[in-house]
């Protein structure tokens, strides 16, 4: 008989997989190997969508904390996203490093490690993953502000106003 704790952790990573491939893998690009997601496509709206793919992604930090990922695995987690959203704020080159990092696939891979290893690493505490997850989303909020506020005065320029 299987465990339904096992079982609903099973159905907790589909659910994040399925989400990973939305972020990282959605549509093959024609006459290549290589897959996009709506990541990348995210990071094209101005001012606001490196910060929503960032919030998405923290999602799947916050569920790989709760299926009991240690404090080392969040914090490359949450590194591999302040990477892919701070570098995706550089106009052209962002977006392309968007599409290459695939920060979301790099932490799942990460989680999915920590569920197949046989060694019971201590689970990271509720302040530890406020902390990080808090982190996150002040860095996402302060790249859109930035981003907003370097399109205002772009458009201050253009206009002459």
């Amino acid at each position: 008989m299987s465990n339904p704790a096992d079982e609903s952790k099973a159905i907790v990573l589909r659910r994040l997989r399925q989400l990973t491939d939305v972020l990282d893998n959605a549509v093959a690009i024609p006459g290549t190997n290589y897959r996009v997601g709506i990541d990348p496509l995210l990071g094209l709206l101005p001012g606001g969508g490196d910060t929503l793919g960032a919030i998405l992604s923290a999602y799947i930090v916050l569920q790989a904390a709760q299926l009991g990922a240690p404090r080392p695995t969040l914090v490359r987690m949450v590194w591999n996203i302040l990477l892919d959203s701070l570098v995706g704020t550089i106009p052209l080159l962002g977006d392309f490093v968007d599409v290459a990092w695939k920060a979301n696939s790099k932490n799942m891979a990460l989680l999915e490690a920590h569920m197949r290893s046989p060694y019971n690493r201590q689970k990271a505490d509720t302040w530890f993953i406020y902390l990080l997850l808090g982190g996150v989303i002040l860095v996402a909020i302060a790249i859109s502000f930035t981003g907003v506020f370097i399109l205002t005065q772009l458009f201050k320029l253009v206009t002459g106003t």
